[in-house]
């Protein structure tokens, strides 16, 4: 009996079934105009197109599956996108409002960072703010990682004056790196900044702060010190050259993008 009903059942499922998906049709009829024995007749042809009645089910299936498609489709742009956005972010970093980006030249890591401007009608680099002339961006490469150079003390405050005066104690080679901090802070005060910046063996630190005045020479440990009113000493230990004077110019830079935004 149980048998029966069930058989029963099956059928009619299967009938119900059949009659959904039956075909509709419909007479479609084309008219056209062909020549015969030089005269030209107008043939009617008709017959018949079958259309598919889709139930409902279908119709959410089909829904269903497109619906699927463009999440999976949005999931991959949305992983493309992030992957895109952690590369380009890895590629520079913020210090205390300066930008850095990395860059690798050969073997070496560089840090590059830019300060803004315009080039005069002498050629000359101004740095500032400007909305018009022809502005351009002085860039400066470190060795070192300005975040590791944080830990390197500054004990003091920069304070930027249009002259300065650099000396150095002693004679630090370091294969070749003393050269390399030298010509880049020359190349940051004198170039990028504007102050004219001289090597005067006679000179101290002027107690009116006239001048910037900064002092290389050999310590126990690699830091800067504040000895007067816009006058430093930059202690080097063990050939830290590199370190000691681009601790130096990261507080410049610091200074600089403070006065250019204010």
């Amino acid at each position: 009996m149980e048998k029966k009903r069930r058989k029963k059942k099956e059928e009619k499922e299967k009938k119900e079934e059949k009659k959904e998906e039956e075909v509709k049709k419909e007479e479609v009829c084309e008219i056209f105009d062909v020549e015969k024995d030089g005269k030209e007749e107008t043939i009617k042809s008709c017959g018949t197109e079958e259309e598919k009645i889709v139930n409902k089910d279908q119709v959410k299936k089909e829904n269903k599956l497109i619906r699927n498609v463009f999440i999976l489709m949005l999931g991959f742009c949305l992983m493309f996108l992030a992957g895109y956005l952690i590369i380009e972010s890895s590629k520079h970093f913020n210090y205390e409002g300066v930008k850095f980006d990395f860059v690798k030249e050969g073997q070496l890591m560089l840090y590059k960072t830019s300060i803004p401007g315009k080039i005069d009608k002498n050629g000359t680099f101004i740095p500032g703010i400007y909305k018009s002339g022809d502005l351009a961006n002085y860039r400066i490469w470190l060795r070192n990682d300005p975040r590791g150079l944080k830990s390197i003390p500054f004990d003091g405050y920069l304070v930027l004056k249009t002259n300065m005066v650099v000396n150095i104690t002693q004679d630090f080679n370091c294969d070749g790196d003393g050269v390399i901090a030298i010509a880049n802070l020359v190349k940051l005060y004198n170039d990028a900044l504007g102050i004219s910046v001289m090597k005067d063996e006679n000179a101290s630190c002027d107690l009116e702060g006239r001048y910037m005045f900064v002092n290389i020479q050999e310590g126990d440990k690699t830091y800067v010190e504040e000895i007067g009113s816009a006058c430093y000493n930059v202690y080097i230990k063990d050939c830290e050259i590199l370190d000691g004077v681009e601790r130096f110019m990261l507080e410049t830079f610091v200074e600089v993008n403070k006065k250019l935004n204010k």
